[in-house]
């Protein structure tokens, strides 16, 4: 559904405007309702269709809680999950905790991965991606992309 790569600039309430590529997608599949949470891994965010997002919420619900880092997990990506809307003008507001979380300022770069979006800050974003490159260019490939025709 997402894909590509899309540089974009956030307004001084924490507003986006989602590219049009992706607006009537998001209007047929949820009808502009998101959900966005933080990445564990990295410093930015997923964001994610309602329906697809309810899908992943009750497989976390569904894990051991009394395993600490089963605990950890939920409590991260549930407890910063928060409902966003597409407004009438394509906009997402996103939510305080969540920018900070990500470092996220007027320059922004919001990732397509296929069932969710990632938004990055465009410093993060350009370290991310220069890392990745270089990365690739000096380790093998994983054995499970070997199974991918590229």
């Amino acid at each position: 559904m997402f894909r590509g790569v899309n540089s974009i600039n956030m307004d001084a309430k924490g507003r986006i405007a989602m590219p049009s590529k992706y607006r009537d997608r998001l209007v047929d599949a949820c009808a502009g309702r998101l959900v966005a949470t933080i990445h564990l891994q990295v410093k930015c965010l997923l964001i994610y269709p309602l329906p697809i997002w309810e899908e992943i919420e009750q497989e976390i619900q569904e894990l051991p809680t009394l395993k600490p880092e089963v605990g950890r997990l939920q409590r991260l990506l549930l407890g910063y999950a928060s409902d966003i809307d597409l407004d009438g003008n394509g906009r997402l507001l996103l939510p305080s905790a969540l920018r900070t979380h990500a470092g996220l300022d007027k320059k922004v770069v919001l990732v397509g991965q296929g069932k969710k979006l990632e938004l990055w800050s465009e410093s993060a974003w350009d370290a991310e991606r220069e890392s990745g490159l270089g990365q690739a260019a000096d380790q093998p490939l994983p054995e499970e992309l070997f199974t991918i025709s590229l």
